[in-house]
C-alpha cells in the first residue's frame, strides 16, 4: 500500500477488525468493512470529477457517515479535505472555499439551498455522487508530510484562518490520545460535537476509529437525548465543551440517568469552571479536561485520571508526544505561579497557515507555536489557563483574567452563564464588567452578585457593573464570542 496517511485508515483496518462496527447513524451500524468499501467507492466517483494529490475537496453538512467517507476519500486520492462550518452564511462559506481554492464541494441535503453560486468548481450531493461510475481501485502514494486537510479557526475575532495540518499531524494527535486516554477496542463514542471543528473530530471520533472502536453519530447536541444515547448504546466516551456539559447536567433526568458505562469525560475549548467539574464527580464520574488549539491538530495539555481531583482546574500536562512551555518575553519559561504566553512544540503542529507565510512566520519562534493564551505552572509542571492574552483587562496596573472572575460568578446557582469583558474607566483605565445568564425567576440583583465575590476574589479583580442577558453569544464549538460582546455591552 503506497499511501501511509488517513486514506489508508479504512482498508487497514477493515484487514484486521472487518465485521466491528465502526459507525451508527440514526441507529443504522456501518461495519469496517462496509466503510472501506464505501470510501474506495466514492474515492472513485471524486476521482471522476477530476479530483487528484493536492486538490482541495470541501465539505458541508452536519454530522453524518458521509462526512468521514469524504474525508478518507480525499485522502485516498492525495487531496486536501475542507471541512466547513455547516452554521456558517453563504458568503462566509464562499470565502472560506475562495481561500483553500477547493475545486469540489460534496454537500449534504440539508445544505442543497446554499451551494447555488458559490465559488468552486463542481458542487455534487451525495446522491449524485454515489451513482457516478467508478473505474479501477485508487492507488496514489501519500507521505505523512503531505497536507491532509485545512481547517478553519474559530473565527471568534476576524476572518478565519486556514491551519494546515499534514497526515503526519492528525496520526501523532491520534497517537498521543490513544495513549494519554487509555482508549480501547471496545470504546463506544458519542459524537455529538461538530465533526467540522477539531475537537470533535480529532480529538474523539478519528482516534476512536484508529483503535477500532465505534463511534455514535449525532446531527446535533441535545441534552436529554445524550442522556438516552448514553443508555441505549451503553456509551464510554464523551467529549464536549463546557457549555454541553452544563446542558446535560440541567437536564431533568440528570439525577436519575443511568451514566454507568461511562469511563471517559474529557471537556476542552473553553476554560472549565471547577464547579461544573465538582457537578460530574458528584454522580461518580470522572471529569477530564484537555487544553489544544485547531493549529495543534490539537491536543497540546491533557489532565489524567488520577490527578483529576488533586488537579481540579488544570488542564494538565503536556501529552506523551508534545512538548510546552509557559514563556515570557523572548521564550524565556516564566517562573511557577506567574502567567505567561502558552508555547508547543511537536509533530502534531501545523507548519503553517494555508496562504499565510507571513501570517506563519509571525506565529513561530524556532519552531515553537504562539497559542495567544495565558496559562500558569504550579511547582508539579501543571498549567492552569487563565485566559486569551487579548483578553486579559488590564486596570490600573493590575492583570485581570476574565476567565478567573467567570469561574467565581458561575458557582453561584442562580447564574447559569456568564462572561467578562474590559470597558472604559475614568480612573483605572479599564474594569470588568459582567454579563450573566440568571436562572429564571432567581431575583438575582447586581448588588447580591457582587456582594457574594467578596473575600473570594481581590477587590480589584470585582466586576464594577452586571448586566443581564437572555444568552451568551457563542460560536458553533461553545466558546464565548467576546468580541460580539465587547461590540453589544462593551461602553459606558
Amino acid at each position: 500500500m503506497r499511501n501511509q496517511g488517513l486514506g489508508s485508515w479504512p482498508v487497514r483496518r477493515a484487514r484486521k477488525t472487518p465485521n466491528d462496527i465502526a459507525l451508527v447513524h440514526d441507529g443504522t451500524p456501518l461495519t469496517y468493512a462496509g466503510l472501506r468499501d464505501r470510501v474506495a467507492d466514492l474515492a472513485r466517483a471524486l476521482r471522476e470529477l477530476g479530483t487528484g494529490p493536492g486538490d482541495r475537496v470541501a465539505y458541508l453538512g452536519f454530522n453524518h457517515p458521509s462526512f468521514l467517507q469524504t474525508l478518507f476519500a480525499t485522502g485516498m486520492l492525495g487531496g486536501v479535505f475542507v471541512p466547513l462550518n455547516a452554521r456558517l452564511t453563504g458568503p462566509e462559506i464562499a470565502y472560506q472555499l475562495t481561500d483553500s481554492g477547493a475545486s469540489v464541494l460534496v454537500y449534504a441535503p440539508t445544505h442543497a439551498a446554499v451551494v447555488g453560486g458559490l465559488p468552486v468548481r463542481a458542487t455534487i450531493g451525495l446522491e449524485e455522487l454515489e451513482r457516478l461510475p467508478v473505474s479501477e481501485p485508487v492507488d496514489v502514494p501519500v507521505e505523512l508530510d503531505d497536507p491532509c486537510m485545512i481547517m478553519y479557526t474559530s473565527g471568534t475575532t476576524g476572518r478565519p484562518k486556514g491551519a494546515m495540518l499534514t497526515h503526519g499531524n492528525i496520526t501523532w494527535n491520534a497517537v498521543n490520545v490513544l495513549i494519554d486516554h487509555d482508549l480501547i477496542a471496545d470504546e463506544v463514542a458519542l459524537v455529538s460535537a461538530p465533526l467540522f471543528h477539531t475537537a470533535g473530530l480529532n480529538m474523539l471520533t478519528l482516534p476512536v476509529l484508529l483503535k477500532g472502536g465505534t463511534c455514535v453519530l449525532t446531527t446535533g447536541f441535545d441534552p436529554d437525548a445524550t442522556l438516552d444515547l448514553v443508555e441505549r448504546h451503553r456509551i464510554t466516551f464523551m467529549f464536549g465543551v463546557p457549555a454541553m456539559f452544563q446542558a446535560v447536567a440541567r437536564a431533568a433526568r440528570w439525577e436519575a440517568a443511568d451514566l454507568s458505562s461511562l469511563r471517559l469525560l474529557t471537556c476542552g475549548g473553553a476554560p472549565v469552571p471547577p464547579s461544573l467539574i465538582a457537578t460530574y464527580q458528584a454522580r461518580g464520574l470522572t471529569f477530564l479536561q484537555g487544553y489544544g488549539m485547531t493549529e495543534a491538530a490539537p491536543g497540546t495539555l491533557f489532565l489524567d485520571a488520577a490527578h483529576a481531583v488533586t488537579k481540579a482546574g488544570s488542564a494538565g500536562v503536556p501529552h506523551f508526544f508534545s512538548d510546552v512551555k509557559v514563556v515570557g518575553p523572548g521564550l524565556a519559561e516564566v517562573q511557577p505561579g506567574q502567567p505567561g504566553e502558552v508555547v508547543v512544540k511537536g509533530p502534531h503542529v501545523m507548519p503553517g497557515y494555508w496562504g499565510l507565510p507571513e501570517e506563519t512566520a509571525r506565529s513561530f519562534t524556532d519552531g515553537w507555536f504562539h497559542t495567544g493564551d495565558a496559562a500558569r505552572l504550579d511547582t508539579d509542571g501543571y498549567a492552569y489557563i487563565v485566559d486569551r492574552i487579548k483578553d486579559v483587562i488590564i486596570s490600573g496596573g493590575e492583570n485581570i483574567y476574565p476567565a478567573e472572575v467567570e469561574n467565581a460568578l458561575l458557582s453561584d446557582p442562580d447564574v447559569l452563564e456568564c462572561a467578562v469583558i474590559g470597558v472604559p474607566h475614568d480612573r483605572w483605565g479599564e474594569t470588568g464588567r459582567a454579563i450573566v445568564v440568571p436562572r429564571e425567576g432567581s431575583g438575582l440583583t447586581a448588588e447580591r452578585l457582587l456582594g457574594s465575590l467578596a473575600g473570594r476574589i481581590a477587590k480589584y479583580k470585582l466586576p464594577t457593573s452586571v448586566v443581564f442577558a437572555t444568552e451568551i453569544p457563542r460560536n458553533a464549538t461553545g466558546k464565548i464570542l467576546k468580541a460580539r460582546l465587547r461590540d453589544l455591552y462593551g461602553t459606558e
